[in-house]
């Protein structure tokens, strides 16, 4: 299955480390990164829960949950946790998908045959509350995810909801965004009462709403 932008995120039942969850329940209100791992007690894997671990206080301010995923069972990724506490400075504080059987991982599309037969590739969806699918990136198993580009793209994400802007490239939290070319320039002189420097008809930059 090849899940799209906008597609609706699979709903599933599965055992965790923190007890059996039906997903969409799980998630409820909030945001949600569902991410997975080619098999546990693997090194770059073992960095990546860590530095998760550490981002809780960030991504509980904008009402984001993590879960990761690994084909291994319960007990593997409890003793797993040991060593990431030992080796990161912190244990998983959020539930860890046991899916020895692949069922969640064929589910959204994580086996990558021609990549490897027998594991997930490094899979990250970022999940709305709506329950749609709002991000999907793919890295090979060697190379470690960018969880601060993560928490960038939600920050993006979750500014152009409530907002009618865009965000240039390489932005970050205060600086200046795009408003949307569908927004007239009346619209946005009481949308936006900071005002706009226009580059181009199609290219308003303002002041990040709300800063």
């Amino acid at each position: 299955m090849s899940l799209r932008l906008g597609d609706a995120a699979p709903d599933f039942i599965a055992e965790t480390t923190e007890g059996p969850i039906r997903f969409h329940e799980w998630i409820g209100d909030r945001w949600a990164i569902l991410f997975s791992h080619p098999r546990d007690f693997t090194p770059v894997c073992t960095t990546e829960l860590g530095y998760v671990a550490r981002l809780k206080p960030e991504f509980d301010k904008r009402n984001v949950a993590a879960i990761g995923l690994s084909i291994d069972p319960l007990d593997s990724h409890r003793g797993w946790a040991a060593d990431i506490k030992e080796t990161q400075g912190y244990a998983p504080n959020f539930p860890i998908i046991a899916d020895p059987e692949r069922k969640v991982a064929n589910l959204y599309g994580m086996m990558h045959p021609a990549h490897d037969e027998v594991y997930t590739v490094r899979t990250v969806f970022v999940i709305d509350p709506k329950k749609k699918v709002r991000l999907t990136i793919t890295y090979p198993q060697t190379t470690g995810r960018n969880f601060d580009e993560i928490l960038r793209v939600i920050d993006s994400l979750q500014l152009t909801d409530a907002h009618k802007v865009a965000t240039p490239v390489n932005w970050k939290q205060g600086e200046d965004v795009i408003i949307v070319p569908a927004v007239s320039d009346e619209e946005a002189r009481a949308k936006f009462p900071k005002g706009w420097r226009a580059l181009k008809s199609y290219l308003r930059l303002t002041p990040q709403p709300g800063r």
